[in-house]
């Protein structure tokens, strides 16, 4: 995450906000975002201890409506959303290729069964918009791209009750919420999501009052957080992330995803019959580094059932340790011990089933 100052960048409407915090900024999928406040690492363990927020507004929020809304997603998406029930239940779920690659991974959110919200990933938001809109012809539906709305994820043991303290009028809308689940607070979307493995919203505002909203979380005792944190905190819960853990060469059965896939019934999905005829020969794993040093994507890892890579790595700062996510050999099994290639140099590492902490808590030993 380099910026390159021949390329001009995208601001999120909490641009001026960061810097007035003394934000490291740098490009990231094309938009200037901050990396830290001053500490990664104290950004980290806030989140984990406290409250922390992030600003997620470079991600695309998609309204779809229209009377065949269902029947569309139900043929776009991987898993089901027929499974959606509730007003403002959340649904996880891959957008495939029809060779079963995985185009994106993404939330979709139900209001009605001719009223939803997509949230897709900053890098990957023209491409996916062109790809739903490319699917749509047969359907009578509109999809509308809402680039006029701030995203603010507010995450950690605190985070709801920061929140409130923050925006009082909130909650009573929010404070039944279960997980992955969201409800309208006038023109405010409140869900409670996060990509942390820490309890908190994730809450979709007009552009115009972001910055406000920033203010007040942070005046609350709300830390702000970069991307670096994002980044360890989502691998130390075991969440992929797109572009490094899956991307359109990956089947989701080799990305740890398999759970996110509703094969069971009659319905067919784009990319189905190629995950029927996929006979995976890698599994999805996690490793602990059994030494000392810091795992990165791209390491190779051996194993006495032949080589794998690691697809993302960090040292975690909750457990002080190198950990990361990896595909292997479908014939590897959990607690058996492998090698990372470390610049040469082959260190041992422990295969464990991630994620590795979530809700302040070490998972794994």
């Amino acid at each position: 995450m380099q910026t390159n100052p021949s390329q001009t960048l995208r601001r999120t409407p909490l641009r001026d906000s960061h810097a007035l915090l003394g934000a490291k900024l740098v490009d990231f999928a094309g938009w200037e975002m901050p990396i830290h406040y001053g500490s990664q690492i104290e950004e980290h363990h806030a989140v984990r201890r406290a409250a922390g927020m992030f600003d997620v507004s470079h991600m695309l929020a998609i309204d779809l409506t229209g009377p065949g809304s269902q029947t569309y997603l139900r043929k776009l998406l991987a898993n089901d959303v027929a499974k959606l029930k509730q007003p403002g239940k959340a649904l996880y779920s891959c957008l495939l290729r029809p060779d079963g690659g995985v185009i994106d991974d993404l939330i979709v959110y139900f209001f009605t069964p001719v009223n939803y919200r997509i949230v897709v990933n900053a890098g990957t938001a023209d491409k996916d918009l062109a790809w739903m809109q490319a699917q749509s012809d047969e359907f009578d539906i509109q999809l509308a791209p809402r680039r006029d709305l701030a995203m603010i994820a507010v995450q950690g043991p605190q985070a709801r009750e920061k929140f409130w303290q923050a925006c009082p009028g909130s909650r009573a809308v929010s404070e039944s919420l279960n997980p992955f689940q969201a409800a309208f607070d006038g023109n405010w979307l409140i869900a409670r999501t996060g990509y942390t493995g820490e309890d908190g919203f994730e809450i979709a505002v007009p552009a115009e009052q972001a910055a406000a909203v920033w203010s007040q979380l942070h005046s609350a005792g709300v830390a702000a957080c970069g991307l670096g944190c994002r980044d360890t905190l989502r691998l130390e819960a075991g969440m992929n992330l797109y572009g490094q853990d899956m991307d359109e060469n990956v089947s989701p059965l080799e990305a740890g995803l398999a759970w996110t896939l509703s094969m069971q019934d009659e319905r067919d999905f784009i990319g189905k019959s190629a995950l029927l005829a996929q006979r995976p020969t890698r599994q999805f794993t996690g490793l602990l580094l059994l030494e000392r040093g810091v795992l990165r994507a791209h390491q190779v890892v051996h194993s006495a059932h032949g080589s794998g890579q690691i697809t993302s790595g960090t040292f975690s700062p909750t457990l002080q340790q190198g950990i990361a996510l990896a595909r292997l050999p479908s014939a590897v099994a959990s607690g058996d011990q492998v090698e990372v290639d470390i610049r040469g140099k082959r260190h041992a590492a422990k295969v464990v089933k991630p994620p590795f902490a979530r809700n302040g808590k070490i998972l794994v030993s």
